[in-house]
């Protein structure tokens, strides 16, 4: 396999210094990519980048995952408008600790030469003094070649200026690149296409400092069809942590990728080959209703990042709503899924004790709860037959309902009309 041309194939390849794809096709070349440790978890559009290294390993070479402990406490000006809150070293530990577990899920640090390795700057940097470092690093790069760079310019030129701590990220992050190179024999770094001047300043530094050869190359960033950003909802960010995002949201949210952009994003984020992604294009232009491009690319990444057991759960929640899955597989839920899956339908909260004494189903949908208007409505839509309890058509007006009707203990499910859901929860 072949690294670039992988990358170009699929339409990751953004720019590529000369002489980097020579250097690949020699043998192992050790690479690596930075990682933004602002969280405990990395969120999707950290994915397109473990791509990087996923292709990069399979193609023979040696991943290198830098976690930017040190970097995160400066805060990367590139493509930003203003200057991010700086992190505390005891919740930068913490971020480490959630990023380095995600990444373990894609990359194999155990297949001999080629292992994979993560590194934190935060070690080199520590016992690094202010002196040392304007001594060794930053007399070799002029404030000229760092104010041409366009992450500069852009600040500069905007309304809050920039501050002395972001102007020299790029060398703090060119030394990282001088450390693996000298220390790890890491002669490539990756990232994405705003990331070039910072990379570049690295190569420059290893040139200039030991009159080394090192190597960059970027990939284009995410971006939506419809010009919105790309990772982020009305919800906002999705994570691959399944507390803060779901696996049922995860899922959703590839599910419901437009068209155009589905054929962008699996080429991106799955590792199908070539041919398996144009038969699933083909089919998907035959009968785009089948949204066989959106269900591919959901599947695959839904249990990479969350295993097969959640894709099938996601699967059936899904269905659930739209579908005939049973009452029954809400008991397979804990609370946490239960109003995932229910996020977005209205939901009131009735008292248990209410339920213990029984309660008329009328006086349930249209007093304790505001599922109907009235109680009229609610009599008249019951008798109709177009109302459902935990799934079950209503039979009479009459009907009582108790907490031996809760699933889970806890939830009552209504419906009102087929697709129209509400949950009801007893506290």
């Amino acid at each position: 396999m072949n690294f670039v041309e992988e990358l170009r194939w699929r339409g990751m390849l953004h720019d590529i210094m000369p002489g980097t794809e020579d250097l690949l096709s020699k043998g192992m070349v050790s690479g690596y990519i930075g990682f933004d440790p602002t969280a405990d978890s990395l969120h999707v559009g950290s994915l397109a980048q473990i791509m990087n290294l996923i292709h990069f390993q399979r193609a023979g070479h040696r991943p290198f995952a830098l976690i930017g402990g040190a970097t995160g406490m400066v805060g990367d000006p590139s493509g930003k408008s203003a200057e991010r809150n700086l992190l505390s070293e005891e919740t930068l530990q913490h971020n480490l600790q959630g990023i380095k577990a995600q990444l373990e899920k894609f990359l194999d640090f155990d297949s001999g030469d080629n292992s994979a390795q993560m590194v934190n700057n935060y070690d080199w940097f520590k016992d690094l003094t202010f002196l040392d470092f304007i001594r060794d690093v930053g007399k070799h790069i002029t404030v000229n070649y760092m104010m041409a760079k366009d992450s500069v310019k852009n600040r500069l030129n905007g309304e809050t200026g920039m501050s002395f701590t972001e102007f020299t990220y790029q060398l703090v992050q060119g030394y990282d690149f001088y450390y693996l190179w000298k220390n790890h024999n890491c002669v490539l770094q990756i990232g994405g296409s705003d990331q070039w001047g910072n990379i570049v300043t690295g190569t420059e530094l290893i040139r200039r400092k030991d009159a080394g050869e090192a190597y960059a190359l970027t990939t284009q960033l995410i971006k939506k069809a419809d010009g919105t950003k790309f990772g982020k909802t009305e919800g906002g960010n999705i994570w691959l942590d399944a507390a803060k995002t779901s696996p049922y949201k995860f899922y959703q949210f590839w599910l419901n990728t437009s068209d155009e952009d589905a054929k962008t994003y699996i080429r991106i984020f799955t590792l199908f080959d070539q041919q398996t992604i144009e038969g699933l294009e083909a089919e998907q232009d035959a009968a785009p209703h089948l949204r066989v491009l959106q269900k591919a690319l959901a599947k695959d990444i839904t249990i990479r990042v969350h295993g097969e057991a959640e894709y099938e759960k996601a699967v059936k929640s899904s269905e659930f709503l739209f579908g005939n899955v049973s009452i029954e597989f809400l008991t397979e839920l804990n609370d946490a899924e239960v109003l995932a899956l229910f996020e977005g339908v209205p939901n009131f909260t009735i008292q248990l004790g209410d339920l213990q004494r029984g309660i008329n189903v009328v006086d349930l949908l249209a007093a304790h709860t505001a599922v109907f208007p009235s109680k009229g409505e609610a009599k008249k839509m019951i008798q109709g037959g177009g109302a459902a309890i935990n799934k079950l058509k209503i039979l009479s007006p009459d009907d009582v309902y108790q907490r031996d009707d809760l699933i889970n203990d806890k939830y009552i499910v209504a419906q009102k009309g087929k697709k129209n859901y509400f949950l009801i929860i007893a506290e």
